[in-house]
């Protein structure tokens, strides 16, 4: 008969070898994509595939530098993708704050409202706010990739969800003490919220980065264009012909995958913290 200690055991076994099986189908693709932007064009192709490059070779990043404006591109969503980070960090925690902690006429049916706006998907929005944009002077212009998503309505819920589990007497010993409302946030709110802004940071970081049909829709000179329209532009400039940049295309999304990584890296626990939190606020 078999018992329950060896039960757990083997429950745990299998749950082991499941994790341990998908890790390796999730990392051994991106191995070989590490693998095969040092790899000569012809010994990418080859079969079977090979992880380990039998001739190194840097042609494909010097391609990749001197055929395509790379760094701009790099350049471009590092900085969208920071700014907007913070301003966003910054618009949700206040939004959160104000929702969590301060009862006004319409709050709920606001926060529903803002709750509702999550079921809307962007392509319905999409053309209506680049006509907006238009108007506005903004197509072709990081303003377009910023303004609009500053404070979204995820970030919002996720800020007050974290925000309720704050005891209101810290504000209430807070505004004793004759500080503002405004030094309350910044001084009390912000420092207490670290999990909650990493997770929040993390996702609007991976968004920005990985964003392609919004920034695809408004950005049209080449030298502006973030990294996924860029390396898409890649794909799209071969002609009859010619041969497809597979191994530059490798080459740019490796570097594409290390401030991604960086980031997960540098902020995971707080990252799992914040989402944890979050989700078990009533």
């Amino acid at each position: 008969m078999v018992t329950s200690p060896t039960r757990r055991r083997v429950g745990t076994l299998a749950l082991n070898l499941a994790v341990a099986i998908g890790g390796i189908i999730i990392i051994l693709p991106l191995l070989w994509m590490v693998s095969a932007s040092f790899k000569p064009i012809m010994e990418i192709y080859a079969f079977p595939p090979t992880l380990i490059p039998q001739n190194f070779t840097l042609t494909h990043y010097e391609r990749l530098f001197t055929d395509w404006p790379f760094w701009s591109w790099y350049g471009n969503s590092i900085t969208i993708s920071l700014i907007l980070t913070l301003l966003v960090l910054f618009f949700t925690s206040l939004a959160g704050f104000g929702f969590a902690k301060y009862r006004f006429t319409g709050s709920r049916a606001l926060f529903t409202l803002l709750l509702g706006s999550t079921m809307v998907p962007f392509q319905l929005i999409l053309i209506p706010l680049f006509i907006f944009m238009s108007q506005l002077g903004w197509t072709n212009s990081y303003l377009s990739l910023i303004v609009p998503f500053m404070a979204p309505a995820f970030g919002i819920f996720l800020m007050r969800q974290f925000i309720l589990s704050i005891p209101s007497e810290l504000i209430e010993a807070a505004r004793i003490d004759g500080s503002t409302e405004f030094g309350i946030y910044w001084r009390i709110m912000l420092p207490l919220l670290r999990p909650a802004l990493a997770a929040q940071g993390v996702l609007t970081f991976l968004g920005t980065w990985n964003s392609f049909l919004w920034p695809l829709a408004v950005l049209r000179n080449r030298e502006a264009m973030t990294l996924p329209v860029g390396m898409a532009s890649m794909i799209g400039s071969v002609t009859a012909g010619s041969e497809p940049p597979v191994g530059a295309t490798m080459a740019a999304a490796t570097l594409v995958s290390i401030p991604v990584i960086l980031v997960f890296i540098a902020v995971q626990r707080q990252y799992i913290a914040g989402l944890t939190a979050a989700s078990v606020k009533q």
